[in-house]
């Protein structure tokens, strides 16, 4: 195996626990580098985890020797240039979710992908690799609930909600740097695993709107997915509700029963004719590491892709239908 010397760009909040130490645990994995436009803070990033070295600037960063591999974890206005600059400096690149602000720019980066037959990219949909997620899948793999008739997907959240990291600037309800709000930094880890579940769409619409108007985003998202296998999506994101009512929850319904469990949270239930059970679910202690040593192997051409640009493609076109936007 050859070894994977990552460098990360953007060194926030997601790479404190959920990613960042899991580069160094993995096997022919190892964190040479990171990057952050605010100098002091990238040094004490490097101190702060034993990175040995660090820079203010990503193009320095990405001309470090020895280095192979770019983990970019910025707002997404800026993954689409740093991952087509990575790719043309030939590095491999792991890009956060989600992807792009738009499915335009994502096919930006999947033409760049197709340019650049020697590198490799993999989008950041890691939930297909956390067990929990991955028992859900081989529950309904094995018809436990029987056919998938219909799915119902709510996010209901606050203002300010808890499942979003706190920061200062609050980027994620700024359209021009995450390309929408709340609904497009949670969801694509949802509907994704919808595609991961049920395979190709064959037609999908929604709407949003900006209920509140406390921030310049949309709040208010509702959207439904036909898929070729003729399940039935319908999700409903909407954050401006009493905490009271906050709700995180995917209810699969089937010809024989019902799986429902949270996004966010740590268990599976069901119930069948049979009866009901519940498992409960201690997630790793870096949520990434599962996908990151997939990675590494695909890197290594040891694996396959664990979520390919193409596949986000589709999901950014799934978000733009639910949130009216054309590209």
């Amino acid at each position: 195996m050859n070894t994977i010397n990552w460098g990360i760009i953007g060194c926030g909040n997601v790479t404190e626990k959920k990613s960042g130490p899991a580069f160094n645990k993995i096997a022919g994995s190892n964190l040479v580098a990171v990057m952050r436009r605010d100098a002091e803070k990238a040094a004490d990033y490097a101190l702060r985890h034993g990175v040995g070295n660090w820079y203010s600037d990503a193009n320095e960063l990405m001309n470090h020797e020895g280095l192979n591999a770019i983990y970019i974890a910025t707002p997404p206005a800026s993954h689409m240039d740093y991952a087509i600059t990575a790719l043309k400096k030939g590095l491999n690149v792991y890009v956060e979710k989600p992807v792009t602000r738009n499915a335009g720019e994502t096919r930006r980066i999947a033409e760049a992908v197709k340019q650049h037959p020697n590198q490799k990219l993999t989008v950041a949909h890691y939930r297909r690799a956390v067990p929990m997620f991955l028992k859900v899948k081989q529950l309904l793999d094995s018809e436990l609930i029987g056919a998938v008739r219909t799915v119902q997907i709510r996010m209901w959240q606050s203002r300010k909600p808890a499942l979003v990291a706190d920061v200062t600037d609050n980027w994620r309800v700024q359209p021009e740097l995450s390309g929408g709000g709340y609904f497009h930094d949670l969801a694509p880890h949802q509907l994704d695993l919808m595609l991961y579940y049920f395979g190709e769409p064959e037609h999908y619409h929604g709407f949003s709107l900006n209920q509140s108007n406390t921030t310049p985003a949309d709040d208010h998202v509702c959207g439904e997915i036909l898929f070729k296998n003729k399940v039935v999506v319908n999700g409903s994101w909407c954050f401006n509700v009493a905490e009271s009512q906050t709700t995180d929850s995917c209810e699969i319904i089937g010809t024989k029963g019902k799986i429902t469990f949270p996004f966010f949270g740590n268990y599976i239930s069901w119930k069948t004719d049979d009866g009901e059970q519940t498992l409960n679910f201690t997630h790793p202690e870096h949520i990434q590491q599962p996908m990151i040593e997939k990675i590494v192997a695909f890197f290594n051409d040891e694996g396959p892709n664990p979520c390919s640009i193409d596949e986000a493609v589709v999901l950014m076109d799934i978000m733009d239908a639910f949130t009216n936007k054309s590209h």
